[in-house]
């Protein structure tokens, strides 16, 4: 009888699942998508019960696709959207308030409280972030003083909070286990990510009762397992990572020094450094690497907010598309972008600016501008974001990267792929399965359940799919750059407007 591992990929979008063998071939992928909720311009919530349903009926539909019952799935991994918010009931497990979703700049004002009240640094030397309404804290801060009477409950023990991973496990056992792994946790900005314990000082501060928090375990481990009237049996759930920390461990980067970037909602690049957490200079994170040990392996992450969800609004808002993929085909229709530069900072900008108060701005527009210009403008400012990145984690570490692995949906796009490797004059190295973050998961579940022996049996399932060499000469590459920086600058200067 086939053996499957199930990764259950939530992400910020869509939830999915997908049943991988044994070489980390796809056997079964479902799909479904979930409303994103706009209450005010810079809020975004999810439905919580959406979330976690969106995700059983997806896990349903891929064990029938290949007609697999729960004696077949050797464990389940879980990935999720980081970062992300869910405060609920313990008792009845209702959620108190949607989910705060990690792109949500609400907490803006209070980041910018902490920071003149001179947290910056203690938040910094002990969670590795840079203070931002991005990361958990405040987003738990905010529900506790909005929400009418969640307070006192909190403080009486009854209500839970976790990201999205703690609310599938909830979910997934009925209640039975509150948990999340070290890479969540060190996205919470309440996590010492050195001590490996949540920060007793942080929630002092931020008057967060501590019996709201999860346990805290390494990523590969068995969780608990799922309630057996969910999926015809208790199946293991045996591993669980961010999304991003996935994707590195899916593209098999375990050595330090090893990079890759995720093309998703937004764009991530990590990069392992072992053992070692090192204190970025370049407005990069110090956060915790995916492994299977008690001891915790370490990354530098540049997060850039919106990549792949510019996409989305081409073709969703602006209705200038009629799908993602047809962007590269519009985009390659014109030799350049007639001088304009589209900056999406629809949620403030990350790495390594970490502006939150930075709004979408394009720049360079003339009479000339046409639709493909425009796309292509778009499509372009992922690269460029990732550049900016690159660029700070070479100056961290004193030395240019050889290549860079890319994964994620918008990484399919041969376009911006070439763009990519044009605008950093470096190999980008494309995985013939960019499905790298819910394989990330599976990897991690299959190694606490030895469905997998050790990391080198998973390091030889890695397969190339396609490298894009740099075909651009040095002058225009510094051209361009240049114009990128110039259009960010006026970004961050609408930023000040509204600041003064």
């Amino acid at each position: 009888m086939k053996q499957y591992m199930m990764s259950l990929d939530q992400g910020t979008t869509s939830s999915r699942c997908i049943l991988f063998d044994k070489a980390g071939n796809i056997c079964s992928m479902a799909q479904k998508e979930f409303t994103q909720i706009y209450p005010r311009p810079g809020w975004v919530e999810h439905n919580p019960r959406e979330i976690w349903s969106s995700q059983l009926a997806v896990a349903t539909e891929a064990m029938a696709m290949v007609g697999a019952g729960a004696e077949q799935i050797a464990g389940i991994g879980i990935t999720n959207q980081r970062e992300t918010t869910i405060c609920w009931d313990r008792s009845t497990g209702e959620p108190v308030y949607n989910a705060i979703v990690w792109q949500c700049r609400r907490t803006s004002e209070m980041i910018e409280q902490l920071k003149a009240e001179g947290y910056d640094s203690l938040i910094r030397e002990r969670t590795g972030l840079v203070p931002d309404a991005y990361f958990s804290a405040t987003k738990i801060a905010w529900i506790l003083e909005h929400v009418p009477g969640v307070r006192e409950r909190a403080r009486r023990g009854e209500i839970l909070f976790g990201t999205v991973d703690t609310w599938l496990i909830w979910n997934l056992t009925k209640g039975q286990v509150h948990a999340t792994d070290y890479t969540n946790a060190s996205r919470t900005m309440l996590y010492n990510i050195h001590k490996l314990c949540w920060d007793q000082d942080i929630l002092k501060m931020l008057e967060i009762p501590a019996c709201m928090l999860p346990e805290v375990h390494p990523s590969s481990h068995v969780f608990g397992h799922t309630a057996g009237s969910l999926l015809g049996g208790e199946i293991p759930i045996s591993g669980v990572a961010g999304d991003q920390q996935a994707a590195l461990f899916g593209q098999g980067c375990f050595e330090p020094g090893e990079v890759k970037n995720t093309y998703g909602t937004g764009c991530f690049l990590l990069m392992h450094t072992g053992r070692q957490a090192i204190d970025s200079q370049s407005g990069l994170l110090t956060t915790i690497a995916a492994g299977s040990s008690d001891q915790a392996e370490y990354a530098l992450e540049g997060s850039v907010f919106v990549a792949g969800a510019a996409v989305q609004w081409l073709r969703d808002g602006m209705r200038l598309v009629r799908s993602a993929s047809a962007t590269g085909e519009s985009a390659g229709k014109v030799e350049d972008t007639a001088g304009v530069y589209v900056v999406p900072a629809f949620a403030g900008m990350g790495a390594p600016y970490w502006n939150q108060f930075a709004r979408g701005t394009v720049v360079g527009i003339t009479r000339g501008c046409s639709q493909e210009h425009f796309i292509r403008a778009t499509l372009e400012s992922i690269a460029y974001q990732t550049a900016d990145v690159l660029a700070a984690m070479e100056q961290d570490l004193g030395e240019r990267l050889k290549g860079l692995k890319v994964d994620g949906g918008a990484s399919a796009n041969d376009f911006l792929m070439q763009f990519q490797a044009d605008i950093i004059g470096t190999e980008v190295h494309r995985p013939r399965c960019i499905e790298t973050t819910a394989l990330g998961a599976a990897y991690l579940a299959g190694l606490a359940v030895g469905y997998w022996k050790d990391l080198d049996e998973i390091r030889e399932n890695w397969q190339l799919g396609r490298v894009f060499t740099p075909e651009m000469e040095e002058q225009q590459r510094q051209r361009l750059k240049k114009g990128w920086k110039r259009a960010v600058r006026c970004a961050l200067a609408w930023a000040e407007d509204e600041e003064a």
